[in-house]
């Protein structure tokens, strides 16, 4: 059996804090200890957040707690095609439409909805999309591309899980709840995720699972926030015809106040600490990580 490979994948939108050292070095700590390999990829779709400095910070935060990785570092933003022939094929197979309602009409509409019933949201908290570009006639949408009206691309959820029938994952950490093993995978919580937009040729989910993919990332180590994005990412594997890592979700570092440590909410960022005369081996026992042996 080929060793296990790892990979780290951070957003150059901002300085990591401790809970992205916590996964890094996690991931490197379990890479090393099963003689496997640890990816390092730059997830930069986003243009308007993602900035040279923050990557380069990345790099230099990674040196500094004392992880390498192996090969060339993979940057998404140099990808693109490779996610437009991913959208492509979903295409082909009937299951993207695209839908021209902005951030603020589709907050009206959620509004419209909750006045008469709750209207459901999907695990991180957001509303479902409650818009009709599902029902617009093809003549519809040409003439509102044509336009140049700007749109996402949706996946149209209830003909993918038609298509997929059930699907689940192996758990080797724990979900929010406590859940580990074989999970069986609810897309469905989701509504019509976006999968790109006119702007942008991909999104979180459709790039990570073809990222993943081709890297042969073979063990998914990430936050347990992230635990039922994957029943989407599932869902996208066995569309594109993907393989499927197994997972392993671990607990959250948070503030003093109960918050998840964050980007936008200013939490300690490694800089400082190092800034400060923090070690590396400081850091370890910050995040509740022994020595490596």
């Amino acid at each position: 059996m080929p060793p296990p490979v790892f990979r780290f994948a951070p957003s150059p939108n901002g300085y990591l804090h401790l809970g992205h050292a916590f996964s890094a070095l996690l991931n490197a700590d379990l890479a090393r200890a099963s003689g496997g390999q640890l990816l390092l990829r730059i997830e930069d779709i986003d243009r308007t957040r993602c900035r040279p400095e923050f990557e380069q910070a990345i790099y230099q935060d990674l040196s500094w707690l004392g992880i390498g990785w192996d090969g060339e570092v993979r940057r998404q933003s140099d990808h693109l095609e490779l996610y437009r022939d991913a959208v492509t094929q979903l295409a082909s197979m009937g299951l993207i439409y695209p839908a021209f309602e902005t951030r603020a009409e589709i907050a009206r509409l959620v509004a419209d909805k909750e006045a008469a019933s709750p209207w459901p949201r999907d695990p991180d908290g957001a509303p479902l999309y409650p818009g009709n570009g599902k029902q617009l006639s093809p003549a519809q949408r040409d003439e509102l591309i044509a336009a140049g009206v700007p749109y996402a691309l949706r996946l149209n959820m209830s003909a993918a899980i038609a298509l997929a029938g059930e699907l689940s994952w192996q758990e080797l950490g724990k979900g929010p709840d406590g859940e580990t093993g074989t999970i069986a995978a609810r897309p469905q919580a989701w509504g019509d995720v976006i999968v790109a937009r006119k702007e942008t040729p991909t999104s979180y989910h459709l790039s990570v699972v073809i990222d993943d993919a081709l890297q042969g990332v073979t063990e998914v180590v990430r936050g347990a926030d992230l635990f039922w994005s994957t029943s989407v990412h599932r869902l996208l594997q066995h569309l594109l015809g993907l393989p499927a890592p197994v997972y392993r979700h671990h607990a959250l570092l948070r503030d003093a106040e109960g918050r998840k440590l964050s980007k936008s909410t200013g939490s300690t960022g490694l800089r400082e600490l190092r800034a400060a005369g923090v070690t590396p081996a400081e850091i370890r026992t910050l995040v509740g990580l022994a020595a490596p042996i």
